[in-house]
């Protein structure tokens, strides 16, 4: 039998756990508004409804992907198929300071805007233009929808809701293939988009289906642009190091680079 002092005490430890347990679960749900404050701000909103009301967009579910400068849901179109939403984030002046060294320089921007909201609004619209480059040079990449705002809309890389594995995670039947499909998606994007991705990784690279879909795009840079050459080599760099580590038999650097910048009927 417990006694009276050992009913106390074990009382004690209970109303203790649960005053813990209550604690933990308003820091959540603080931690959650939070996010939905950083994300979800009056603009943000004023775009999303506008877009539900002229449908465009039909539902919005849950986070697919959360980063440092954006977010991506899940939701479907009108006709009931999955789209993604990327939200890029307004409130972080670090990721104005990282993305202005894309957009200088580049001739499609003439006017820079100085304040972090419409700098935002150019940088989502930098990624819709890019998209539609890439997909346009048969480059497998999200196929861009709509962007208004810092709202994007765009084609859902995935089945039935569940987003497609990040190359870094995917288990690959044939990584040679893989491989050798990437440094196409290189080529064609400089010689026939006139684009440099300029964040090619693991990271930035789904597949679907075994095959590779280039994503995250806005910080992509014309071939003019005085950083390209820096950023075409640190694409095909970082894909050959993630290969090698396969045991993929890559092509050296130099090779693939002389390859992707002669100009057409020009001898390597």
């Amino acid at each position: 039998m417990v006694d009276g002092e050992e009913k106390a005490s074990l009382k004690l430890r209970l109303r203790e756990k649960r005053y813990e347990t209550e604690r933990l679960m308003r820091e959540k749900r603080s931690e959650d508004m939070d996010v939905l404050e950083e994300v979800f701000d009056k603009s943000t909103l004023m775009i999303i409804y506008r877009l539900l009301n002229s449908g465009i967009l039909k539902k919005i579910f849950g986070t697919v992907k959360a980063g440092k400068e954006s977010r991506i849901y899940s939701g479907e179109d009108s006709n009931g198929k999955d789209i993604a939403i990327k939200i890029f984030l307004v409130g972080t002046s670090e990721f104005r300071k990282g993305m202005l060294k894309y957009i200088e320089g580049d001739n499609r921007f003439k006017k820079i805007p100085r304040s972090t909201r419409p700098l935002i609004y150019l940088w989502a619209k930098k990624e819709f233009r890019n998209l539609s480059l890439a997909n346009e040079a048969r480059v497998r990449a999200p196929k861009p929808i709509y962007v208004n705002g810092n709202v994007l809309l765009m084609e859902f890389i995935g089945n039935n809701g569940i987003p497609a594995p990040l190359l870094k995670e995917a288990v690959l039947k044939n990584p040679t293939r893989v491989y050798k499909k990437l440094m196409i998606y290189i080529a064609a994007l400089y010689k026939k988009a006139n684009l440099i991705h300029g964040d090619l990784s693991e990271y930035n690279v789904m597949v679907l289906r075994g095959r590779p879909v280039l994503i995250d795009f806005s910080q992509g840079v014309n071939v003019d642009h005085p950083l390209a050459h820096e950023l075409l080599k640190r694409d095909i760099e970082n894909l050959n190091k993630f290969f090698e580590r396969l045991n993929v038999e890559i092509e050296p650097f130099e090779s693939i680079y002389r390859s992707i910048i002669k100009k057409n009927g020009e001898r390597s």
